[in-house]
């Protein structure tokens, strides 16, 4: 996977900038404060269509297929399925770190 985006994942939460779990998730975006969201290939459909409809009616990017055991090791947890980003520029850059790599999958391949 994209190192660089992990790292930088890492950093946004440092900075205070990342919200873990479905509930603080769902809580930030219902009061505007999210900028991405971020689901695991793990999250269940539910989680995927609700997380999908708010990213959608808020205008909110949405990275997913990323394993949620991935996703935690870069955040000192074992695992988690629902990440969301308070920040613009980090988000922002974040996105870019992820574009990144598919163009790179698809120059590859």
């Amino acid at each position: 996977m994209n190192n660089k985006f992990f790292q930088f994942l890492g950093l946004t939460k440092k900075a205070g900038k990342l919200i873990e779990g479905y509930n603080q998730c769902e809580d930030a975006l219902s009061h505007g404060r999210g900028t991405l969201i971020i689901l695991s290939e793990e999250s269940s459909t539910n989680t995927k269509d609700k997380f999908k409809r708010l990213g959608s009616k808020n205008n909110i990017p949405i990275i997913e297929g990323l394993p949620s055991g991935t996703l935690g090791k870069c955040l000192g947890r074992e695992e988690i399925n629902v990440l969301c980003v308070s920040d613009k520029k980090m988000s922002d850059k974040l996105l870019s770190l992820w574009n990144e790599n598919d163009e790179e999958i698809k120059f590859r391949g």
